[in-house]
């Protein structure tokens, strides 16, 4: 999608609530509190027809050199540079500001083409500030409400106006699914130097204080010919040290970056192992088992390597801690990587594809039932009550993650320990490692047989 259209204003003027409304779901943050968004967001927007790439930004703000503003700011001005289109937009309630001013006349000089919006235009509150903004020499400004969807057919007008032929985008249908790949983990271990890394641009903020990032970017990405949607997420912290408001709502999108991925990749930082016992903090496990409990594939990723001393110990005990914690995803991959120079990212973009090959395994009926005779040959069910439990039948009723449905002659009574023997077995004959195995009982005949 080559059509871009960024939208920039200092904090606080309903850029993501107008980036929401224009891709069509609550992708950005939204908050009363300015500064929540700091990296640029990008979404696949439609507004009447019109197609086209939106991107969010960070609060136009100004700042001193070498500061987080600083590198907000920058990301911000490189998004509006490779625009199409820039919707500066104002806040028409609080009338014009210095800010406005400023960033208005600095737009003014680069060139791009430039839209002036005054949000916050629903009632009579935002008449003063609609007349300031004829001030600011960017032609007439286009009343909306971004968040009430007032406006937005003189919103098409002005994006139609810059928007290419209609055929730009034909062809589009014939491209291969995304994989959508996304990056959790603890505060401070890497994940943005690691999307930066892959992506091969500073794409993301990142920084040695933790909490750069605050909500999950989507950044479209190709890697060998496969697109890929990649994730960047804050970190999670356990629930009880979250306090404040803005990394509340940081934890919940990381969250739902995960139920929306297919694939997450669990970065953990290999030279913070827990010191006495070697093994993986509460927290990147309890991560862990969210991912499972989500039916998503998963990686772990053991970042910043080059800083361990005892490598074969911390594998050892890396690997123990997921078998330990994760019995119902066995063999989860483990790929040792250093983010900042690229060590071992190669192998980590590999293991994301045969895990996600796995996700998606869908296994003949034929095989299945010849294993299950075999299955109960080897170990029989108990006895329930005096009577033999039958396991009639075995299908994969669903991909994504593998999920089987098995027909018991009394599912209830069927017992755990062999509900996971047949899941264990599952995985070790049809190479199922890593990816989480729903097991679901049916009571009745094989629906498949003749009558």
């Amino acid at each position: 999608m080559s059509y871009t259209v960024a939208i920039v204003g200092r904090p606080n003027v309903g850029k993501s609530t107008l980036y929401n409304r224009l891709v069509g779901k609550r992708e950005a943050l939204v908050d009363d509190a300015p500064g929540l968004t700091r990296d640029r967001r990008e979404g696949e927007a439609n507004l009447g027809g019109i197609v086209f790439t939106a991107i969010d930004t960070a609060g136009l703000e100004e700042a001193e050199a070498d500061t987080l503003e600083a590198k907000m700011l920058a990301q911000s001005e490189r998004a509006a540079a490779d625009a199409d289109l820039v919707l500066f937009l104002i806040d028409a309630r609080a009338g014009l500001t210095p800010l406005d001013r400023h960033f208005a006349a600095l737009l003014r000089r680069s060139g791009r083409p430039l839209a002036l919006i005054a949000n916050k235009c629903e009632g009579k509150g935002g008449e003063a500030g609609l007349a300031e903004a004829f001030a600011l020499g960017l032609g007439e400004p286009v009343p909306i409400s971004a968040q009430h969807g007032d406006g937005l057919s003189d919103l098409y007008d002005v994006i139609a106006a810059h928007a290419p032929p209609e055929d730009a985008a034909a062809g589009q249908d014939d491209e291969p699914r995304a994989l959508r790949l996304a990056i959790v983990g603890r505060p401070n271990v890497g994940k943005s130097t690691l999307v930066n890394r892959l992506v091969g641009e500073e794409r993301v903020l990142t920084g040695p204080e933790p909490g750069v990032t605050r909500d999950a970017i989507a950044i479209d990405w190709s890697y060998h010919d496969r697109p890929i949607s990649l994730f960047d997420t804050a970190g999670l912290r356990r629930r009880a040290r979250i306090g404040d408001r803005m990394e509340k709502l940081s934890a919940s999108d990381a969250i739902r970056a995960i139920r929306f991925a297919h694939c997450v990749i669990l970065m953990i930082d290999a030279s913070d192992i827990e010191p006495n016992t070697g093994a993986l903090h509460r927290q990147d496990l309890t991560i862990a088992r969210t991912v499972i409990e989500e039916g998503r594939a998963l990686v772990v990723a053991a970042n910043k390597w080059d800083a361990v001393d005892d490598r074969a110990r911390a594998r050892a005990r890396i690997e123990e801690s997921i078998e330990d914690s994760m019995g119902q995803a066995r063999g989860v991959p483990v790929v040792q990587i250093t983010a900042l120079d690229g060590t071992g990212v190669a192998k980590l973009m590999d293991a994301v594809f045969a895990v996600d090959a796995r996700w998606n395994k869908r296994l003949p009926t034929a095989a299945l039932n010849r294993w299950l005779v075999d299955m109960i040959e080897r170990h029989p069910p108990p006895m329930a009550k005096g009577r033999r439990l039958r396991l009639r039948y075995l299908t994969q009723v669903n991909t994504r993650p593998p999920s089987f449905a098995i027909f018991v002659s009394r599912p209830v009574e069927l017992p755990g320990a062999y509900r996971r023997y047949l899941v264990n077995g599952l995985r070790d004959a049809f190479g199922l490692d890593g990816v989480p195995i729903r097991l679901m009982m049916r009571k009745g005949k094989n629906p498949y047989a003749e009558e």
